[in-house]
């Protein structure tokens, strides 16, 4: 997949170098025009290989740095103890016996069974909005998607990564778009020509359609705080199916979501509060626009 990729990008511009006599003669009267494009090609196939080798923040390791902040080390390696928990003689509520679990059950509502928390995958107590990828096998924290273009999930500590790398991608698909148009335009060419370039052109225009509207898409999840998966998936979301729809239960406001992600701030998100979601599902006046209030 990323082979095809990258073979994909190479084919576009080496057609225009192939075929195009005048791209040729305009490189090199504006040598600073064809160097920013190859410029930002080159970014943009960097800033994929980056993506896609980068972690999404699994949960097993949060756990290993978790005990790791705690001193949990013996002979050098962690011990990783998710049966640990004994069972109180109450309601049935389950008390974690490791620092993870304790951590994990302070996010959610007071009652919250640990039982219920657990991964039956990977045995992993699962903090909120992590979910479990069948294609990782792992744990992945603030879940957004498995890529098959990346070959990896995006989450909490990749999709800032993921965003300037569709970010990076729209801009090339709409630079190389007017190449082509002008190509098409402007030189005289034989008949295969034109059928080549006109394919390649729909090909050209359906991908850039597809990555512009991924980018909005992705634009609008980052300045509400949610992820893909919460955003289609909420009713099967067993702490999100009683929250409107119109309520984004871990938004901080627009500038604290953006420094959250495009700063590395990872932490992990609480279940809000019955009175922090009563104020958000508030509805809007011209006072709470003057304050600002959804920044």
């Amino acid at each position: 997949m990323k082979l095809g990729l990258v073979a994909l990008h190479l084919v576009f511009i080496v057609f225009l170098f192939v075929c195009d006599g005048e791209f040729i003669e305009k490189t090199k009267r504006d040598p600073w025009y064809m160097a920013s494009y190859l410029l930002l090609f080159s970014v943009t196939l960097l800033q994929y290989f980056v993506t896609s080798g980068s972690s999404p923040g699994y949960v097993i390791d949060a756990m290993r740095e978790r005990r790791q902040q705690h001193g949990s080390r013996i002979n050098g390696s962690f011990v990783i103890n998710v049966e640990g928990e004994s069972a109180s003689s109450g309601g049935g509520r389950r008390t974690p016996s490791s620092s993870w679990g304790k951590l994990v059950l302070d996010l959610y509502p007071p009652g919250t069974s640990l039982r219920n928390l657990t991964c039956g995958y990977c045995h992993v107590e699962q903090p909120p909005r992590a979910k479990h990828c069948h294609d990782c096998d792992r744990c992945v924290l603030q879940f957004d998607h498995h890529c098959v273009w990346l070959g990896t999930c995006v989450g909490q500590k990749n999709h800032c990564k993921f965003w300037w790398y569709i970010c990076e991608e729209s801009a090339l698909c709409i630079w190389t778009l007017i190449m082509y148009i002008d190509y098409l335009t402007n030189v005289a060419k034989p008949w295969w020509k034109n059928a080549i370039t006109i394919l390649l052109l729909v090909v050209l225009v359906i991908s850039m359609i597809f990555v512009l509207l991924l980018l909005l898409f992705h634009s609008y999840l980052i300045l509400t705080n949610q992820s893909t998966y919460e955003l289609v998936r909420r009713k099967r979301i067993p702490y999100m199916r009683n929250i409107p729809e119109r309520v984004h239960p871990f938004s901080r406001g627009i500038k604290r979501n953006l420094h959250n992600v495009c700063c590395g701030n990872h932490t992990l998100d609480s279940l809000p509060t019955a009175f922090e979601l009563e104020d958000r599902a508030r509805p809007y006046t011209c006072l709470d626009m003057l304050k600002c209030r959804c920044c």
